[in-house]
């Protein structure tokens, strides 16, 4: 149970004072749903309001605080209605105007009556030989004189709502912020100067400079190891609940894994033997495996999960792998079928599109262990699928499924070992706060025989000249892919992109052009792919639907059109499905001018490497955790305070810390235990204080 002390941070936000139904409303979609949400909504910007000159000495364009008398108001006359309403003021150096439109007479009459001394705030502007201020920010008596000379948070928004209104509504949260024990170890919170908890809530939220907006100020910092700490913390225990399951022993001589080896046309590289080394360690211990193997596009991971399936079946039990979209399952089947045959091992493909009989035949052939191994989509989630002795799933692409379908899969055998695969290099940092419950084995050479790809930058209004070297590519047998845009993440705009660009270049290159796109029935998908890969199909014109596992080694150009909107690892990853023969390969950048800095930034890096864990490490340094890997769909941690780009430090002391606390006190009974409990409830991760309970 949440403790009682975090009740009123976690009302509605309707329950605070101002906030009816529409505001709550807007503040949900900005922030989330309850009062702590509004508590990690800091400033991105300030106004400083302590410049308080003369009126002869106000500087023009910059915000100012003065001190005026009201002089005479002067209204637009009837006929000319759309003139501003204009007040104005003068002190004992000389004379602001005060301009409003669209003003209401009565209201100003009241807020500035003639004779009456007011204090004003707001941007001072000079038009012709007058000074002026257009809508003050702030109208007050003179005895408020020192309450607007502050410095004033300005805060993200979101349209509909007033910053003033959010500034009342964060002031009304912090007041009902409670003060909380110290979670923090006295010595390293000694070290580092930071004020407890509340103080650097409320420090964060009222910046005197520039300097308290950054990532290093004292308060932030703060208050991202407290949330770095939590996310450290929790996956710490998920991992120790994980390693106190019971597993299983599963140990082969390897002579099936030798087979499928002797089979193969190339010798492992140095990093598969070692991934395949530590793999078959971990299964061999009666830990459960939980295990990540991280290799870039093309390092060869498929055959590692071959051989780690191949352990398991030689064992006496079952392996499933589990791709996220049909087209890639298939694609893994075909490359393992020639393996698992070698070994002598029937293998079975289960996605949506197998149905009735023979459907059935498959689920039966797997309950009663007569299929040991198997590949598939989501399928093998199903209720209906069960497995006779399940001992390894490999899970593929798994920023595409959340941690519970992991968990699903594995749940269908007894303590089975679990394997996921990612060709998307994923950042350290990243690592430590996505992929903490796991061990880590990283593929970093490419397969022999690989030659880099020429990847060259183009601006759009030199499509033709693209469209003729596509033309002298396909003079030469070249098979090209060519993407296309995504627009404004709508699938729907993205097909009818592809759908146009392919009328044009089938006007040019005629039958030769196919398509492919993600809102085309599977069979159509394979379809396409099969004649790209082996038919008549010679320049595909795509959607990022190739993105992920399509391998058609004869491909040696991509066109990436408008590329400029493109993330750097999708960039990344589709460049991955060229260069996959021993042939040269070229990738074309079509970007539409002018180019942010940050699309710049890209392409630039797309052009000087192929590393994907530099890209990934430049991907994240320009466009921030939240973004990588969609984390926002994946139910990967979404931070609202720590920035990975900046806090790494913070996170390595974090990892240290948590994995202490739990050395000192794995079940936080102590003082400072229960303190942590309540930072775990307070950044939501209660999932983790239940294997607390369940041992």
């Amino acid at each position: 149970m949440r403790p009682e002390i975090l009740y009123p941070l976690f009302a509605p936000l309707r329950s605070l004072p101002g906030a009816g139904p529409r505001i709550a409303q807007l503040l949900e979609r900005l922030v989330g749903p309850r009062v702590v949400h509004l508590l990690w909504h800091l400033p991105s910007g300030l106004i400083d309001r302590r410049y308080a000159p003369k009126v002869a000495d106000a500087r023009a364009g910059v915000v100012a605080t003065l001190t005026v008398r009201v002089d005479v108001h002067q209204p637009p006359s009837r006929s000319r209605s759309r003139q501003p309403y204009k007040v104005r003021c003068s002190d004992d150096t000389g004379d602001l105007v005060l301009v409003f439109f669209h003003a209401r007479s009565d209201y100003l009459e009241k807020v500035l009556p003639v004779g009456a001394v007011r204090v004003v705030s707001g941007v001072v502007e000079r038009y012709g030989q007058e000074l002026q201020m257009t809508h003050p920010d702030h109208i007050a008596g003179e005895s408020d004189r020192d309450r607007l000379l502050t410095v004033e948070p300005v805060y993200p928004l979101t349209a509909g709502l007033a910053s003033k209104r959010l500034g009342q509504l964060i002031r009304a949260s912090l007041e009902r912020t409670p003060d909380l024990d110290e979670w923090l170890d006295p010595a390293f919170f000694a070290r580092q100067g930071w004020k407890p908890w509340r103080g650097a809530l409320e420090q964060a939220h009222a910046p005197e400079g520039e300097g308290d907006l950054t990532p290093s100020a004292p308060a932030r910092a703060r208050l991202a190891f407290d949330e770095l700490l939590a996310n450290q913390l929790a996956l710490a225990m998920v991992r120790r609940h994980m390693h106190q399951v019971r597993g299983r022993a599963v140990r082969s001589e390897g002579r099936l894994g030798q087979r499928a080896l002797d089979s193969l046309s190339f010798t492992l590289t140095d990093s598969q033997q070692c991934a395949v080394a530590e793999v078959t360690n971990d299964m061999a211990t009666d830990e459960r495996m939980l295990r990540l193997l991280q290799g870039d596009v093309g390092s060869g991971k498929t055959v590692v999960a071959v051989l780690a399936m191949l352990n398991a079946v030689e064992s006496g039990a079952q392996a499933a792998l589990m791709a996220p979209t049909e087209i890639l399952a298939r694609q893994h089947f075909a490359t393992i079928e020639p393996l698992a045959a070698a070994a002598g091992i029937p293998l079975a493909l289960l996605t949506g599109r197998e149905k009735g009989k023979s459907r059935e035949k498959i689920l039966k052939a797997l309950a009663d262990g007569e299929t040991p191994m198997i590949v598939g989509t989501h399928a093998l989630f199903q209720e209906a699928v069960t497995f006779k002795d399940l001992a390894l799933a490999v899970i593929d692409e798994q920023h595409r499924f959340g941690v519970h379908q992991r968990l699903t899969l594995a749940a269908k055998g007894r303590a089975a070992d679990v394997l996921v695969m990612t060709a998307t290099p994923i950042p350290r940092t990243l690592l430590l706060t996505a992929y903490g419950d796991m061990d880590v084995s990283r593929l970093t050479e490419k397969p022999p025989g690989r030659r880099p790809v020429d990847t060259r930058v183009v601006p759009l209004d030199r499509l033709e000249d693209v469209v003729a070297a596509v033309g002298r590519g396909l003079a030469g047998d070249a098979k090209v892919y060519w993407v296309c845009p995504l627009v404004e993440e709508s699938e729907v705009l993205d097909v009818a992109a592809a759908e146009d660009r392919y009328r044009h270049l089938h006007g040019i290159f005629g039958a030769r052009v196919g398509v492919v796109h993600g809102r085309m029935p599977g069979t159509e998908k394979d379809a396409a792919m099969a004649a790209f890969a082996e038919g008549s199909v010679d320049l595909l014109v795509a959607t990022t639907v190739i993105e992920v596992g399509v391998d058609v080694a004869a491909a040696t150009v991509m066109v990436i059109e408008h590329a400029e909107r493109f993330g750097l690892a999708q960039l990344h990853q589709l460049r991955g499905r060229i260069g996959r023969g021993t042939a040269a390969s070229t990738c074309l950048l079509v970007y539409a001018p002018p180019l942010t800095e940050a699309a710049r930034a890209r392409l630039a890096i797309m052009r000087e490497t192929e590393d994907g864990f530099r890209i990934a490490e430049e991907d994240l340094r320009l466009r921030g955790a939240g973004e990588l890997l969609g984390v926002r769909q994946s139910g990967q941690p979404v931070f609202r305070v720590a920035d990975l780009a900046h806090h790494g430090d913070l996170l390595a002391a974090a990892r240290d810390d948590a994995r202490l606390i739990l050395e000192r006190d794995p079940g936080l009974e102590t003082a400072r235990g229960k303190a942590l409990r309540t930072l775990l409830y307070l950044f939501e991760r209660d999932a983790a204080v239940q294997y607390l309970r369940s041992g």
